[in-house]
Formats: structure tokens, sequence, C-alpha cells
């Protein structure tokens, strides 16, 4: 789906308020890819983001896939609009074993009060990706709400 977003500096406003997200931070995530209506989110896989196996924590997966999907949505907002997550459902499908995880958010049925979005969360390894998690997500779109 083709989305258009009416602010000309969604792109800068998206990484702004990545970069206060300093749970992203603490987990080693980046952003590499903001695009209207879809982003990527990198994590790489390291000590800190494990479970008792040594694949990356669901938790952590369904972090990666909310930020994604949920900045997906803020990239065709106007200015003066935020999104909050109000509720998501994630599969894990595969254990999140790779090099690398990448979270794709993208939106499906954009609204003025609600969005519904969907992520894709796949684990690089040895230059294949597998897809590790699904997620689908409604997000609330909370105008004149600034971020702290």
């Amino acid at each position: 789906m083709s989305q258009e977003s009416s602010d000309p500096g969604f792109a800068e406003r998206v990484r702004a308020s990545f970069a206060k997200q300093h749970a992203m931070e603490l987990i080693r995530a980046t952003l590499p890819v903001v695009d209207t209506g879809r982003t990527e989110i990198h994590l790489p896989h390291w000590a800190g983001v494990e479970q008792q196996h040594g694949f990356v924590h669901g938790g952590i997966v369904g972090m990666i896939a909310d930020s994604a999907a949920g900045y997906a949505a803020m990239s065709i907002l106007p200015a003066d609009a935020s999104v909050l997550t109000v509720e998501y459902k994630l599969n894990l499908v595969a254990p999140a074993d790779g090099e690398l995880l990448i979270a794709r958010g993208k939106v499906v049925r954009p609204g003025r009060t609600l969005i519904v979005t969907q992520a894709e969360v796949y684990a690089l390894k040895t230059g294949q990706e597998k897809l590790c998690a699904l997620m689908q997500q409604t997000i609330m779109v909370m105008y004149g709400k600034a971020e702290k």
C-alpha cells in the first residue's frame, strides 16, 4: 500500500523521536530505514539481549517489532501528531538466531485516530534472512501531544 506523509520533514522527526527512546539505545538498536509508511530497526545479536538458549529474547523481538511498526505509523502523520501503541499481537515463528535482527514495520490501514500496522522480524545468519516473528498492531494517534 502506497503511503504519503503530510509532513515533508517526517524522516527527521521520526529519527529524532527514535533517539529519545533510551530503551532502543540500551539494546543497541538502530533505525537505518525511514520511508513513508515503513521503517526498519536493526539489532545486533549480543549477550545482553539473549535468553537462556542463546537466542535473542522474545521480549526484545517484540520491542523492536513494536517500535518499527509504530514509527512506520508516525511517518505518515502531520508534524503535530505522535503515536502510542494500543495493542499488538506477536507470533514467534522461529528462534531469533542470527548475527542481526531486522524488524520491518509497515502501515496496513491508515486512519485519523487509529492506524493498523504490521511488522516482520527476520534473523540474518550467514547472509540468509529467516522469518522469526510476525506482529499486528493498533496505534493511537495523539494530536498536539509533544514527546518528552
